[in-house]
């Protein structure tokens, strides 16, 4: 047997070995799905009802997601974290055997041994590192996908959270994408109502951006400074960090995901309209975009505020939001479909010579438009289905048209942070005055501008 180093941390460990243990638990979950199907359909000839074979189906795929998923992190946690995202947009009988399974991978994952944190620690921070700290939890606090992050005191009395990354993350998640892009087709089976191609895609091409723990540090330090003192938002500052750990300001609170879970409906308005206004302030205030909107990395705070975390991937707009935004949207409301389809060709939406319907465009592009046009608007899971079965069904024209428009680099980012947004103000249901909030924040959205 070859003995190989592992070059990120400098072990010496079976890395083939470990390699194919995680290509074996991937190909365990289609595997495992079809066995499911296998003995379902045994089930129904021998006289149990369909309805009571599905449901079994798939609370047991449900159990097999999460075990795989959760276990593995790397990419394959992050695939299930933005599953958990866009459950809002699946067909309710499929939805719910897997909403409160995917809900658990948006902020936990099992931990990395504590003799490892130590390593890492040592390497990162100094054979002393223990030196720095009146306490440190050798517990996770959280875990997710590309590192853990654990609780402890500085010598001045500072709590801080310890973000590490696990070793070896880059290539898991490098192994992990690859693994699952062969699966795609199959995933769809499992979790209907998804084109999984595209998830997959987007995770492979921010793979560098989410495993470069400095950037990410001068991100959240970026949004730190331009939100101190904020009424509603609360950044924790960075104290110290390296290319694979960050050590930052404590934040107490409750996760964004019990909200979703149980809050009243005036929690999940309040707080749905807390969260918009975070995303659309950040491009104005601290030039950037913080694009990974997933409830994992938000927390309401004691006092009412809406703690932030997790700044891996941010998009860099030292300009703000670009102003073709607001004026397409404002356009779009005011009904006139051929200035659309020439300002979405301006930026490059659809290529100079490609033919497109004016009136189709516009149906197509309705549910973006649609929570600007009151003055209140409510987001429900059942609108999310909805919307999504206008540009998923293959047999209705909006598919067609998805698939002749095109998506400029610049845009994908932002593309990815309405989208999900959309998504986590479905599962909040929340109702607030979002137009106040684009009145405020979108450039070009008012005549004004």
């Amino acid at each position: 047997m070859r003995i190989w180093v592992d070059r990120q941390n400098g072990d010496v460990s079976d890395l083939p070995r470990k390699a194919l243990s995680r290509t074996a638990k991937l190909a365990s979950l289609p595997l495992g799905a079809a066995g499911r199907a296998t003995l379902g359909l045994g089930k129904r000839i021998g006289g149990a009802p369909a309805e009571a074979v599905m449901a079994e189906f798939q609370r047991r795929t449900a159990d097999q997601l999460f075990s795989v998923l959760g276990e593995l992190k790397g990419g394959a946690m992050k695939f299930g974290q933005m599953l958990s995202l866009m459950e809002s947009a699946m067909p309710e009988e499929f939805a719910a055997p897997y909403r409160a399974t995917l809900t658990k991978l948006q902020d936990s994952a099992p931990p990395m041994p504590a003799a490892t944190v130590h390593t890492i620690l040592s390497r990162e921070l100094g054979k002393r590192w223990r030196d720095r700290f009146t306490e440190f939890d050798d517990k996770p606090a959280a875990a997710a996908s590309i590192g853990q992050v654990h609780r402890g005191v500085l010598k001045d009395g500072r709590e801080v959270a310890v973000k590490l990354q696990y070793p070896g993350a880059a290539e898991a998640l490098r192994a992990d994408l690859r693994q699952l892009g062969r699966f795609a087709r199959t995933f769809g089976t499992m979790v209907p109502g998804l084109d999984m191609k595209p998830l997959i895609a987007e995770l492979q091409e921010r793979i560098g951006e989410e495993l470069d723990y400095d950037r990410e540090a001068q991100a959240q330090q970026q949004y730190a400074d331009a939100f101190k003192g904020h009424p509603e938002f609360l950044v924790p500052r960075v104290v110290k960090h390296s290319p694979t750990v960050i050590v930052s300001e404590w934040i107490e609170g409750r996760p964004l995901s019990s909200v979703i879970a149980d809050g009243t409906q005036q929690e999940r308005d309040e707080i749905g309209l807390k969260y918009v206004r975070f995303m659309f302030s950040g491009p104005r205030l601290a030039g950037l975009l913080h694009s990974d909107p997933h409830p994992g990395n938000f927390r309401v705070l004691e006092d009412g505020r809406l703690g932030v975390v997790d700044f891996g991937l941010c998009a860099r707009l030292p300009d703000g939001l670009p102003p073709a935004i607001g004026q397409l949207l404002r356009i779009s409301l005011n009904g006139d479909g051929a200035a659309v389809l020439e300002g979405l060709r301006a930026e490059g939406f659809i290529k100079p010579r490609m033919e497109i319907d004016p009136d189709q465009l516009m149906d197509y592009l309705a549910p973006f438009a649609e929570p600007a046009r009151a003055d209140t608007f409510q987001f429900s899971r059942a609108w999310m289905r909805e919307q999504a079965n206008r540009t998923g069904d293959f047999r209705s024209p909006n598919a067609s048209l998805a698939l002749r428009l095109n998506m400029p680099p610049s845009y994908l980012l932002i593309h990815r942070v309405w989208i999900g947004g959309i998504a986590v103000l479905s599962q909040l249901e929340a109702k607030a005055p979002f137009r106040e909030v684009l009145e405020e924040f979108l450039p070009g959205f008012t005549d004004e501008d």
